[in-house]
């Protein structure tokens, strides 16, 4: 369900969650996903980890947002995600963060399995 995962090439596990978060989603170094990220943030006159930014790299990429169901439960956490998407790439959104599952695995530098995703984003 999850696993602690950091490919910063330093070391860090604070503040790159966007680009950790591409770099899983698109099976690319931490250095091509902080590249594609930075040029699109300098195109949109924005910060690489903004949600729209890095979101736009998602789309740009083949990937499609999509919503949690309005019927699941208020407490729906990342952890429940995971057991209900065992297979397939997907980018969860939880309000100032953003963490990739692969194959039903949340890969992160920390345990967010109990944080709630507000959105997603999968590979169509």
């Amino acid at each position: 369900m999850y696993k602690q995962f950091t490919n910063n090439p330093c070391g860090k596990s604070i503040g790159d969650c966007a680009v950790r978060a591409i770099s899983v989603a698109l099976d690319i170094d931490w250095y091509d996903a902080f590249d594609l990220l930075t040029e699109e943030a300098r195109k949109m006159c924005d910060m690489p980890s903004a949600d729209i930014v890095w979101s736009s790299v998602l789309r740009r990429n083949g990937f499609v947002r999509s919503v949690i169901p309005i019927n699941y439960p208020n407490y729906y956490c990342a952890a429940d995600f995971c057991d209900k998407h065992p297979t397939g790439i997907y980018v969860l959104a939880f309000g100032g963060h953003v963490a990739t599952v692969r194959d039903g695995v949340l890969l992160d530098s920390w345990d967010s399995s109990s944080e709630i995703p507000l959105y997603y984003f999968y590979h169509k």
